[in-house]
């Protein structure tokens, strides 16, 4: 038995480590997925019933210790001021000592008000499994600044609540949302340390001069939900200006810091390495902030505008191969309901169907996915792994002939002509962004022999088709970096392109990404088609060139 006893005991901590090891895999990723921020509202809520049962409770405790006050001291106004005989009373004699002895002892050293603590930060510890951790907090520091360098936003409108960019000079709204906040000193003051501990001084000076400037503006009042405060703002701005050569600038911070905390010795040695630095260098000069680079977009410039424009730069009538009709791909089960075709691109070739699935479907879709949404990966040579550069969580669905997913792939192959079952197509990919979610410039093909788009053995992915489940308010366009235009979403419709030329070589011209998302949910599913298996239906060209 005692063998047993012990092999279950292990079994049982195992289990415990994986469901550990599990859960540090699921948290930490919060930001990847909108879904999981939604999800994050309803653990707040049981916060705040928590947090109000406590104020509840401490409320009463303090009525009682207000009761104790007004009993003593009306004892001390009325009862005590009276004649010396009245501590002759043996009754008034005996109530005066017992209170010195237990009853201010009670209230002084009462453990009430630690068990009000401990309770609140029992209740909160069970919702600590779904809460945000450091990882969640830094991930969605980098997503605003992502969105402020990908749509040109000034951190000053940010922290009020607005999406502005400066056009000629003056402030423009990007987007003017129907729901706003407004962000503290604190909160700037995360942002600009997230951006700091990586020595991004770029944007820790951007931040950190806001986070100080809020600081500043409330005065002396402290609030007990800050980590910053005013002097932790300067230290670190201070530091990122001289990082960034604004020595002279480093040094009025510096010494702002020393009138709040005199006594701070590292600020004192900073402050005479930034006096004899000035002396020896001359007049004060800055090499000004340079944003910092990025090795996995060597195409930014073109990729951010392509995201500015939101799809502005598609022209029907300045191209008349452009058009738009009712397809029916010759097929005869879409003669009766043919799909509105809007041709995009011809090179590469881009087309968007519009209305591809109904509200119900795409909710249907993404209720399927929500269960076994995990972050999206890229890939790492043979193998797959996270990325900064791809934020999002997905999910592989299956599908049968008369399930959702399988009637999706149907319509699929009446409109492409192509054989889209496994393993000719991948199961179907359902992918929902996160906080400023992207994808940024990548192609869909491989583009290496050791990808492990060649582990389903059907060749590479000679097609893309992308179904977009719901609406984004601003930003999460798909911009075609070298074709030089860019698809914006559109709630219902689907994008389908050809990745690989006729000859079987990829197509540069895919190269694409999906643009941060500045405000909205935004789900896609993904089908991805394979060359084996489309040989009648997607014939090779015997041109080389084509």
């Amino acid at each position: 038995k005692r063998a047993d006893s012990s092999l279950s005991e292990m079994k049982f901590c195992v289990l415990v480590c994986f469901l550990s090891g599990l859960l540090s895999v699921v948290r930490g990723e919060m930001y990847t997925s909108l879904l999981n921020v939604k999800e994050a509202v309803r653990v707040e809520r049981k916060l705040i019933d928590y947090l109000r049962t406590y104020i509840d409770h401490e409320l009463d405790r303090l009525e009682d210790i207000k009761r104790f006050y007004a009993k003593v001291s009306d004892l001390h106004t009325e009862l005590y001021k009276g004649p010396a005989v009245t501590m002759a009373n043996p009754l008034v004699a005996f109530t005066l000592i017992k209170r010195l002895h237990s009853e201010w002892l009670n209230v002084v050293y009462s453990n009430e008000a630690l068990e009000n603590l401990q309770a609140l930060r029992f209740s909160y510890e069970e919702e600590e499994a779904d809460l945000p951790n450091l990882e969640d907090l830094q991930g969605a520091a980098k997503g605003l600044m992502r969105l402020q360098d990908v749509y040109a936003l000034q951190v000053s409108s940010l922290v009020r609540g607005r999406f502005q960019s400066v056009t000629n000079g003056e402030s423009v709204d990007v987007y003017m949302p129907a729901v706003s906040v407004q962000l503290s000193g604190d909160d700037c003051f995360l942002v600009g340390k997230v951006a700091y501990e990586q020595e991004d001084y770029y944007h820790s000076v951007q931040w950190l001069e806001e986070s100080a400037r809020l600081f500043r503006g409330a005065g002396e009042e402290w609030s007990p939900e800050n980590e910053g405060t005013l002097e932790d703002a300067l230290d670190h701005l201070a530091f990122s200006h001289f990082k960034t050569g604004n020595v002279s600038y480093a040094l009025s911070l510096s010494q702002e810091l020393l009138h709040h905390n005199p006594m701070n010795g590292r600020v004192l040695q900073n402050v005479k390495k930034y006096e004899k630095l000035l002396v020896a260098a001359g007049p004060p000069g800055g090499t000004g902030l340079t944003r910092p680079s990025s090795s996995f977009l060597r195409t930014r410039d073109t990729y951010e505008r392509l995201c500015r424009t939101r799809g502005s730069q598609r022209r029907h009538f300045a191209n008349p191969q452009l058009f738009c009709d009712y397809f029916t791909n010759n097929n005869p089960a879409l003669i009766l309901m043919p799909a509105k075709r809007e041709v995009v691109s011809l090179q590469p070739y881009v087309v968007l169907y519009h209305d591809f699935v109904t509200d119900t479907e795409a909710e249907d879709i993404k209720s399927l996915a929500q269960p076994g949404l995990r972050r999206s990966v890229v890939a790492a040579g043979e193998k797959q792994a996270t990325a900064d550069y791809r934020i999002s969580k997905s999910a592989w669905l299956k599908g049968s002939a008369q399930s959702i997913v399988g009637k999706l792939d149907q319509r699929i192959s009446l409109l492409t002509g192509l054989n889209v079952k496994h393993p000719y197509g991948e199961y179907l990919q359902v992918v929902n962004y996160g906080i400023g979610g992207h994808y940024e410039p990548h192609f869909d093909h491989a583009t290496s022999p050791s990808s492990p788009v060649f582990k389903l053995k059907t060749g590479n992915r000679v097609a893309t088709f992308m179904i977009y489940l719901s609406p984004v308010e601003a930003g999460g366009s798909t911009a075609f970096i070298y074709a030089n235009f860019s698809v914006p979403v559109v709630e219902k419709a689907a994008i389908f392109w050809w990745n690989l030329h006729r000859n079987g070589e990829g197509n540069d011209d895919t190269l694409h990404a999906g643009c941060p998302v500045l405000i909205g949910d935004k789900w896609v599913a993904n089908k991805w088609i394979h060359e084996y298996g489309q040989e009648f239906q997607h014939r090779c060209s015997l041109n080389p060139q084509e």
